[in-house]
């Protein structure tokens, strides 16, 4: 859409973000089947861009990583049950090792996206649980490559189920899973992405946001309904059976309630002041 020309915003769709990974699948597979997918302009993208064009305003709502929504909390609203998280394992954020973790410090440790809220949380970890200052360096998420370079590597999403299910056990890696280990750590659940909309736009089509919030709702329990459907429907297309992809839908956390509101406050609490958002960050909710 040409933002410089005058829109009528009465008549033009809301601008979605989708994130093009499979823990997103089942939001967007619901979406199709209720037609909801009719009133959006959808863009997919990764987590990190699609956080991007939030902030900048080229998207209206959006998955936005946790770190990204926290450094801009006061422009965005959170909608209540609806995230991206885990309550123990999340399958798709993991560190693989070539040696224990309490060996890293000073160890190169390939960060295998850019995804600030998965990285953010493995340094928090490495530091605070094992003593670690590793020496950390960006590169493509491939684990063969990685570990010729690295002793260890950070992956996200569907890179890291790859890596985690067929190359780790190949190669002889040990994986160790983000999600656990947080859950381990603080007893709380973690969130990766909660959807947001950004509050000008909020304060033009309050009844859309209402809308498009819903249907992500609607979606998600249809989904989850029908997760063997979704997963079998998925599995034509991916390297991972479908018996895989229906254990990895139901293993994520789609919900953002009180417990996942405490796992928020909590990273932000232990985060804030080195990542660039205040430790004690007002959340704010769609009502």
């Amino acid at each position: 859409m040409d933002n410089s020309t005058a829109v009528d915003h009465r008549r033009s769709r809301p601008r979605v973000g989708h994130i093009q990974f499979l823990n997103c699948l089942p939001l967007y597979w619901g979406l199709a089947r209720t037609g909801a997918l009719l009133d959006f302009e959808l863009s997919k993208d990764t987590p990190e861009r699609l956080s991007e064009q939030l902030v900048r305003g080229d998207l209206d709502i959006a998955p936005v990583t946790l770190v990204e929504f926290l450094r801009n909390a006061d422009d965005l609203v959170a909608f209540p049950d609806l995230a991206v998280g885990c309550d123990g394992p999340v399958m798709s954020c993991v560190i693989v090792s070539q040696v224990p973790l309490e060996q890293l410090d000073r160890a190169r440790v390939a960060l295998g996206s850019t995804s600030r809220t998965s990285v953010r949380l493995a340094q928090l970890l490495l530091a605070e649980q094992y003593g670690v200052q590793p020496d950390y360096y960006t590169c493509p998420p491939d684990l063969g490559l990685m570990m010729q370079e690295a002793e260890a590597a950070v992956l996200i999403g569907d890179a890291a189920l790859r890596a985690a299910l067929h190359d780790a056990p190949r190669l002889g890696l040990q994986v160790h899973d983000l999600g656990q280990m947080w859950k381990d750590w603080t007893g709380l659940p973690f969130v990766f992405a909660v959807w947001a909309a950004r509050k000008d736009y909020l304060a033009r089509e309050p009844d859309v946001v209402k809308k498009v919030h819903e249907a992500f709702l609607t979606s998600r329990d249809l989904s989850l309904e029908e997760v063997g459907k979704v997963a079998e429907q998925a599995a034509r297309w991916e390297v991972f059976d479908a018996e895989l992809l229906e254990r990895y839908f139901t293993t994520l956390d789609f919900r953002f309630g009180a417990e996942q509101l405490a796992g928020v406050r909590e990273f932000a609490r232990r985060t804030g002041p080195t990542t660039g958002f205040p430790a004690d960050v007002t959340v704010e909710l769609l009502g």
